[in-house]
């Protein structure tokens, strides 16, 4: 029952989600982003909330995802915070030094899919994948070496 009242109502206030105790009632909110010219998500989002409506919980949703590549970036995509083991004190410079560096990388990557050559930096591996997988910062901190890679072949084919 709950499935249906999601597409005519997408948004549900006060469901118990669990049983278990010290858990409270939330509110529900789905969203499917719907398709365009044939392009669209296999799956909605079905968002556990208190923001009181969908509008709000799917535009904090889509930050939150932002960041969490972010963060993924910084740890493990580029930088490998985590195992730099760092005192207190060195973390806080490095993690500046990491901002500066990760805006860097992404305004880079902004500039090649500005020129339009973002195709042949960031190569599709998979045959059915139309939609390309790199972000901005992966664009920008590994294409530098990509084009180095490239002049480097040449240089040996000719």
């Amino acid at each position: 029952m709950i499935f249906l009242n999601l597409f005519s109502k997408p948004y549900l206030k006060d469901v118990q989600v669990t049983k278990q105790k010290g858990f409270g009632k939330f509110d529900i909110a789905a969203y499917w982003k719907r398709r365009y010219r044939g392009h669209g998500e296999d799956e909605g989002w079905y968002l556990l909330t208190n923001f009181g409506t969908l509008k709000e919980a799917v535009t904090t949703f889509k930050c939150r995802s932002g960041i969490e590549a972010m963060f993924k970036d910084c740890k493990t995509g580029g930088y490998n915070l985590e195992k730099s083991h760092a005192s207190t004190e060195r973390l806080k410079t490095l993690i500046l030094l990491i901002a500066f560096a990760y805006s860097c990388a992404t305004l880079q990557g902004k500039e090649i899919q500005k020129l339009g050559i973002q195709k042949y930096v960031d190569r599709l591996t998979e045959k059915p994948r139309t939609i390309r997988r790199h972000s901005s910062f992966w664009m920008g901190l590994y294409g530098h070496s990509w084009v180095i890679g490239i002049e480097c072949c040449e240089k040996m084919i000719e």
